[in-house]
């Protein structure tokens, strides 16, 4: 259940609620558009840990560090496409794409293995 509900969390915060600020200039290390989609991820995570009974003393740290994470990757892509120019009629586009949402996929399973080892816990 915790993965499904992560993964509607991720399909709604990538793909509904970005906007064209948290889209564009996305190959700058500092972009005030992706600390805000980044933000939208960890409060859809923390409601999504919240409801499985997480404490906030375990739900603070993990959004934090999925945060770092996920800003990490988005920037790779976003660097990434934009050097070497790529458009969406670009395969390498969609590798890129494939890769990042595969990075993101890869950390919710560690988000899930942590709440499995210390906030099933009530940690």
């Amino acid at each position: 259940m915790l993965l499904c509900l992560l993964q509607v969390k991720h399909m709604l915060a990538d793909y509904f609620l970005q906007t064209r600020s948290m889209l564009d200039g996305r190959a700058d290390y500092l972009h005030m558009g992706r600390l805000a989609h980044v933000g939208v991820h960890g409060a859809g995570s923390a409601i999504v840990f919240l409801i499985v009974g997480s404490s906030l003393l375990f739900v603070f740290p993990l959004v934090l560090a999925e945060g770092i994470v996920h800003y990490h990757v988005d920037w790779w892509k976003g660097r990434y496409t934009s050097e070497q120019q790529l458009t969406t009629a670009d395969a390498a586009y969609w590798r890129a794409s494939g890769i990042d949402q595969a990075l993101h996929q890869f950390t919710y399973i560690g988000m899930i293995w942590l709440w499995g080892v210390y906030g099933a816990a009530g940690i």
